[in-house]
């Protein structure tokens, strides 16, 4: 019988990496410059998207890997009861990689693949993470990007008129710590609803 992915371990695993993360952060010298601590958190934001996108793709995989009648019931195509993780995966990701444009686009990510009611997209959709996940992939991009666009998308996720780069906003008043606690928050709460 194929190999079963765990919501769990994914879970586990992305709330180690986010403290791997902070701790890094932690280093921050007082004798850095202040360009060089943005340059810090503009690749935190980064690292941290990486990650969430990550467990997104595993609990996913996990999802459609252990139950193939959430597949099933947004495919009206039947299939075989045991598929691998590999098959799994494919089926999500293509010939491509595993991406979304923000929150919104992760549900209608998630949606794809398992029905409205499926704990993955109700906790998403949770008002109460609605802040960090536009900010991840807002901040995310314009760190990445730095273009106009990726800007215009920040500074209305952040709810500001002015930002020189994801970084310099988010190495003030705990900005970044902030958004780590509640995305681990989002993965804890899919750790305690996940059956595997």
């Amino acid at each position: 019988m194929p190999r079963k992915k765990s919501i769990k371990l994914a879970t586990t695993e992305f709330n180690a990496e986010v403290d791997k993360i902070l701790t890094f952060l932690s280093t921050v010298k007082a004798n850095q410059s202040e360009e060089h601590i943005t340059w810090l958190y503009n690749y935190a934001v980064i690292r941290l998207y990486k990650e969430f996108e990550g467990l997104m793709l595993d609990a996913l995989v996990a999802a459609v890997n252990n139950d193939t009648s959430t597949l099933e019931a947004t495919t009206d195509v039947k299939f075989p009861k045991h598929l691998t993780d590999e098959v799994c995966e494919f089926l999500i990701t293509g010939t491509g990689y595993f991406d979304f444009k923000g929150r919104s686009g992760l549900i209608k990510t998630l949606k794809s693949f398992v029905p409205d009611a499926h704990y993955l997209v109700s906790t998403v959709k949770k008002a109460t993470y609605t802040g960090a996940l536009d900010q991840l992939s807002t901040l995310r991009n314009f760190a990445a990007h730095e273009s106009q666009v990726s800007k215009r998308a920040a500074l209305d996720a952040i709810g500001a008129t002015n930002l020189s780069a994801s970084g310099a906003w988010l190495k003030k008043q705990s900005r970044f710590d902030t958004l780590a606690q509640k995305l681990k928050a989002l993965s804890s709460e899919l750790h305690g609803l996940a059956p595997y």
